[in-house]
């Protein structure tokens, strides 16, 4: 098994990061007719994408077809595919406990062969990043995009108008929710049809107020922790938030993936969302003037008297690619994933506001969508004691539905403290 440190926290002296991925489809790995299938989770970042195909296949004779799959549908259809002959050569993935069953099933190749080829695969990269796709002490995937904290974004003239500025404490948030909630305008927009993004929730007040070594004590097989006082506590306060009508009412009806939820910020429907930094290039995409103008952001506020770090963060700490076994062309695939710390990938992500993990970031900064937003970003990741990855990419994928349903059913009041408690308890950790 892995170590339960890559799939936890990362320690962060090191980290900067990158955001998602593509198009539509999903077929098998080449039988020899010249070219390689790469399956990325679609969404607005795919421009990217789709740009480092066409450089990739200018030059190379074993041509690159993208296969985009949208958001909502990636992991079930991954899951589907992975030991079929419909199976990618290369797939986007998060690391850690999202790779580790097929691992274990022997499915992926090792990439140490690739790296002693080109020992850049890996020394290009910040060590704490490439480590979240190391398993067995082996290395399974290349960062592919950037890293993705998740910080609380929002709308610069709706909290104006409201008098009031971004919170910098819990109290300061619970009272910002109700002086909009009074104004008629939902406080925080929240994707909760998708359920992960009312995950974040979870994961950032944990850490306010344990600490990550309550999550670190679950996730290494320890089903105790979730139990304690500080547990009971964060779910307190995210009651708390949820009673006081700062999520509206209908948030169950309302999708991220389908541009729900970032739409209503955009539009001063809403005060606030808590969204990994991809968030940026959704509105930039969808609403660029609104990104350039009207975007704010800020880290997620302290919590009095708890024990967690304040210049923590969640979130993933990069994507990956990483390579079926049965590929046909091992060597175009990794001659690809060169492409992935070449100055052409830094700019790109950074000109959509993505946040490369490469070692050579830092030098391009100036030339990002909002430079600014990028050193934020860039600073912020560095500065974290520990930047703990999504509890749902964490666990192994059997944990994914299970974690879900658990955190969309206390937010909706159909479970309670001890039942949420007894849920997570439940939980493989293998």
């Amino acid at each position: 098994m892995r170590p339960r440190f890559v799939a936890v926290a990362v320690t962060t002296a090191l980290v900067l990061g990158t955001a998602t991925a593509c198009s539509s489809g999903g077929t098998s790995a080449d039988g020899g007719s010249g070219t390689i299938h790469v399956m990325v989770y679609g969404d607005a970042t795919n421009k990217v994408e789709k740009q480092i195909v066409e450089t990739f296949n200018k030059t190379s004779k074993v041509k690159v077809v993208l296969d985009t799959v949208p958001g909502a549908d990636y992991q079930q259809k991954l899951q589907t595919v992975i030991n079929t002959p419909q199976a990618p050569d290369v797939f986007f993935n998060w690391g850690g406990g999202s790779i580790q069953p097929f691992v274990k099933a022997d499915l992926l190749l090792p990439l140490d062969g690739f790296i002693a080829q080109d020992p850049g695969l890996k020394d290009n990269f910040l060590p704490s990043v490439f480590n979240s796709a190391v398993v067995d002490g082996k290395p399974y995937g290349v960062p592919m995009r950037g890293t993705q904290p998740v910080l609380l974004f929002h709308n610069k003239k709706v909290l104006a108008d409201a008098g009031i500025t971004p919170p910098k404490t819990w109290d300061e948030l619970v009272a910002d929710a109700k002086a909009l909630k009074a104004k008629g305008i939902t406080p925080i927009a929240l994707g909760g049809a998708d359920q992960w993004p009312t995950l974040m929730w979870f994961e950032y007040l944990y850490d306010r107020i344990a600490g990550p070594g309550l999550f670190q004590r679950a996730l290494g097989g320890d089903p105790a922790a979730w139990a304690g006082e500080d547990s009971r506590a964060a779910l307190a306060k995210l009651k708390e938030l949820v009673d006081a009508g700062a999520f509206g009412t209908t948030y169950d009806s309302v999708k991220f993936t389908d541009g729900g939820s970032p739409a209503l910020v955009a539009k001063g429907k809403a005060g606030f969302e808590l969204m990994g930094s991809w968030y940026y290039s959704t509105q930039q995409d969808a609403n660029p003037d609104f990104a350039k103008a009207g975007l704010g952001y800020t880290g997620f506020p302290t919590v009095g008297g708890g024990k967690g770090d304040a210049a923590d963060v969640v979130g993933n700490t990069n994507n990956f690619y990483s390579v079926l076994k049965k590929t046909k062309h091992p060597e175009a695939a990794a001659a690809f994933l060169k492409l992935m710390y070449s100055d052409e990938f830094v700019k790109a992500q950074l000109a959509i506001g993505n946040l490369p993990t490469t070692t050579n970031t830092a030098n391009f900064l100036d030339t990002a969508a909002s430079p600014e937003y990028s050193k934020y970003q860039y600073e912020l990741v560095k500065a974290a004691p520990s930047f703990q990855l999504s509890w749902d990419q964490a666990y192994p994928p059997s944990a994914i539905t299970p974690i879900h349903v658990a955190v969309q059913q206390f937010f909706n009041g159909k479970l309670d403290a001890d039942g949420f408690i007894k849920a997570m308890q439940a939980l493989s950790t293998s």
